[in-house]
């Protein structure tokens, strides 16, 4: 049974009436997208609301903090209320916006570019659903296919944007594929291995929309041989969030 809350260092997740609990992939992606010129910021699915603080603590130094605006979308309504009071109780709620609506209809409106969109999608493709209905909303494309993903981001994407997701490996190809379809190119991607000695489980991705003359690529061992004894590259990359860190 998941805790009803995660402590980070400068800020708490209360995570009882989410669907998305807190989880590696979320810290991996909010510690690991690049905030460079990022002036607008979307989460896409933001569950507890985890990668929009993450990404408002990490640009919470001088002027940034005065300018960057961060909207996190949520279609699930006990986890949007849920994001709501964990920004609330933040030190960031008033940089932060909690919106409960779909991506579908949001990119539809069109109401903004955003330098920066990120996402920790549903990612169980046409595997057999779960019984509950809010976990088939957070783990499952059930509400938000790929392809309505990668359009919506090409709708909402500012011309010198970039877009970060993380994924398994099989729909981190498919991603690419319904990505470079939209014009989207791919400019880094970080292959992150469960422990040293197994196989690559999830690709970190970030995307733009001009291609580079060479994409960024590196890897990355979450764990070592033994159980919660973290790598040094982990270990560096969250550091500002896991208290025993």
């Amino acid at each position: 049974m998941s805790n009803d809350y995660f402590q980070f260092k400068q800020f708490l997740v209360k995570q009882d009436r989410s669907a998305f609990k807190v989880g590696t992939d979320g810290v991996l992606l909010g510690a690991w997208a690049s905030l460079e010129n990022a002036g607008s910021i979307l989460d896409i699915g933001t569950g507890t609301g985890l990668i929009a603080l993450m990404l408002a603590q990490r640009t919470a130094n001088g002027i940034l903090e005065a300018g960057i605006r961060i909207v996190a979308l949520e279609i699930d309504k006990a986890s949007c209320e849920q994001a709501m009071e964990n920004v609330r109780n933040s030190p960031w709620g008033q940089r932060i916006r909690v919106i409960s609506q779909s991506f579908q209809d949001y990119a539809a409106a069109g109401p903004q570019m955003f330098d920066l969109i990120v996402s920790n999608p549903p990612f169980f493709i046409d595997s057999r659903k779960p019984d509950s209905q809010q976990k088939e909303i957070s783990r499952h494309d059930s509400l938000l296919g790929l392809g309505e993903l990668v359009s919506g981001v090409g709708r909402l994407l500012a011309a010198d944007g970039k877009f970060c997701v993380i994924l398994p490996v099989e729909e981190s190809q498919k991603l690419q594929k319904s990505c470079l379809e939209m014009g989207l190119h791919l400019s880094r991607i970080c292959r992150v291995r469960p422990t040293i000695h197994l196989p690559v489980k999830r690709h970190l991705l970030e995307f733009r929309r001009s291609p580079v003359e060479r994409v960024q690529a590196s890897e990355m061992a979450i764990e070592r041989d033994t159980r919660h004894v973290y790598t040094d590259a982990y270990r560096e990359l969250t550091r500002d969030f896991y208290l025993a860190f």
